[in-house]
């Protein structure tokens, strides 16, 4: 056995089912020991595309993705996944090809120090120098991977050192248990929401990633306090439970803004800085927060929790809700139906009129809001929407709702152009049963469109909506907001439909609003992966601007 068979040993001993990547001349022992093992290799047509597989992957399992280059140029462009990854808390291994020890200390065609260059974009990395080493850094990779926060490794295997003999032996897969809450802390989170007259929930990608819902619902319900989540947090609360305030972290004032300045206590559960800065929300620091998370609150001056819960999620909640239950009188006066009603029926009565009035609008090209309503009605709670990054993941943040969790994928920490189409791939691998949506604009499907090939090729049927509007949409406002013009953001694109045909895939186009939902339901009926060219009015980029400054709350304010 060599280097090579020993590692592709290990890999299936943690449960891999997939590897994404690309050959390449300085991986091809690896690539034969794949031959002969139980997974599956995908081959992609970019390696950025392999890496966002095997993030989209990691989320959506909380398995560690895999994915695979060569050296040089393969590893470089491996790195933007591996670090959007790193960013969004997906696990993810990547390995890369590497040439022989024997050339790395004189200059050598296509050498890098992949060990020094992934350094800053993942939890750890390692080279592979001694082949009996191999047992101890795949397990310890994989576990750091799979452990919170959950992220990036990356594993370097020079050429030469794959070929040679192993002995050895992949290791038993243990990973840690999370830490128990402190009995003192729980004390005090428990006075603390009791205390307060106006709590909020605030819930992000950690709860997901800990499959905390249920528990989240089961607390919010029972102590009757509003739920707010981050564009990553989406479907924790079933956006239609009454307590649900919809998604916050856009950088304009929206209507959530109005229920946290009205709050006197943040419960932040799962709460990642990452997506969502505090000095959006909490910008003098005087809001009481009572952190809850598997790991400890970053450090951030706008952030400094009141109480810090470090413990299992669900566990620390149950905790919690029994001392509450024995709080007299506020918690059970609060929990009575009519009172939140009384607080927040106002807020949650814009908000949903808001939503609705988009309904029957009948404007060409599309309202982004029209669109993503109508993507609403047509998808059941469980189907996937993979989102890209750009103007209309604002929108899709803003107006794309959900029932449940990981059923809207939005990259909020590295948020990195691109990721929608290789994310579809993923999503339709991990659930082959579920209608899977990718929705991009034009920009950001020009970057990796080709893995719709990849798409093709594995039988991976999923659906491509383009907010398509000639330019870089997101930049555009971004100008507009600042500079009142815009400048360097236009291109030209191809025949969205013949370039679906030429794939040999199905390709449509919008001619109307209401040609939208009968398309998206005969394209997702295809065995086959869609297009769908949708032009989109931006012009509502900036009106919702204009509405933002002008928002009045219908809350009290602290």
């Amino acid at each position: 056995m060599n280097t090579a068979e020993l590692l592709v040993s290990c890999l299936e001993n943690e449960g891999v089912e997939y590897i994404f990547g690309l050959p390449g001349e300085e991986n091809l022992q690896l690539l034969q020991a794949l031959k002969r093992s139980s997974i599956q290799f995908i081959t992609t047509r970019h390696e950025q595309g392999a890496a966002f597989m095997a993030d989209v992957y990691g989320r959506l399992t909380g398995k560690a993705g895999v994915c695979l280059s060569t050296l040089g140029p393969g590893a470089t462009n491996l790195m933007t996944g591996v670090a959007d990854a790193n960013l969004d808390r997906a696990p993810l291994v990547a390995i890369t090809g590497q040439v022989g020890t024997d050339r790395m200390h004189i200059e050598s065609h296509q050498y890098l120090d992949l060990v020094a260059m992934f350094e800053p974009v993942t939890k750890w990395n390692k080279q592979i120098l001694r082949p009996d080493n191999t047992p101890e850094i795949v397990r310890k990779a994989f576990r750091l991977a799979q452990n919170e926060p959950l992220g990036a490794v990356h594993i370097d295997l020079p050429e030469n050192i794959a070929a040679m003999e192993a002995s050895g032996a992949p290791l038993r897969v243990v990973q840690p248990p999370h830490p128990v809450a402190s009995e003192e802390n729980l004390q005090k989170a428990a006075i603390a929401i009791s205390q307060a007259n106006k709590p909020i929930i605030l819930v992000g990608n950690g709860a997901i990633r800990n499959l905390a819902s249920e528990s989240i619902t089961r607390f919010a319900q029972q102590m009757n306090i509003p739920v707010t989540n981050t564009f990553m947090g989406k479907g924790v609360l079933d956006y239609r439970d009454e307590r649900s305030l919809w998604t916050v972290g856009l950088q304009q004032r929206d209507y959530i803004a109005c229920a946290l300045d009205a709050s006197d206590l943040v419960i932040a559960i799962g709460y990642d800085l990452i997506e969502y800065s505090p000095t959006k929300w909490n910008p003098q620091g005087h809001l009481p927060i009572v952190h809850i998370s598997v790991t400890p609150a970053e450090i951030n001056g706008c952030y400094i929790p009141s109480v810090e819960i470090v413990g299992d999620i669900s566990d620390a909640l149950t905790e919690i809700g029994k001392r509450l239950q024995h709080s007299q009188p506020i918690i059970l006066s609060r929990s009575k139906e009519d009172k939140l009603e009384a607080r927040f029926s106002n807020l949650r009565a814009e908000m949903q009129e808001n939503y609705e009035q988009y309904a029957n609008d009948a404007g060409f090209p599309i309202k982004p809001q029209k669109l993503l309503y109508d993507l609403r009605q047509v998808l059941d709670p469980e189907d996937i929407v993979i989102s890209d990054v750009g103007a209309h993941k604002m929108w899709i943040a803003r107006h794309y709702h959900c029932a449940r969790p990981n059923t809207c994928l939005i990259s909020n920490g590295f948020a990195s152009m691109g990721i929608a189409i290789p994310g579809g791939v993923a999503a339709k691998l991990v659930h082959p049963n579920r209608n899977v949506v990718a929705v991009t604009g034009d920009g950001g499907f020009m970057m990796n469109c080709q893995e719709l090939e990849t798409a093709h090729r594995i039988s991976a049927a999923f659906v491509t909506i383009i907010f398509n509007d000639g330019g870089y949409g997101l930049i555009e406002w971004k100008q507009e907001s600042q500079y009142q013009e815009a400048s360097y953001i236009k291109f030209n694109n191809p025949d969205f439909v013949k370039l679906a045909e030429s794939m040999n895939i199905k390709g449509y186009r919008i001619k109307s609003a209401e040609d939208f939902m009968p398309v998206l339901t005969e394209a997702l009926a295809q065995t086959v992966p869609s297009i769908i060219d949708c032009p989109i009015d931006y012009r509502e980029n900036l009106l919702f601007s204009e509405q933002a400054k002008a928002l009045h709350c219908p809350l009290p304010q602290n």
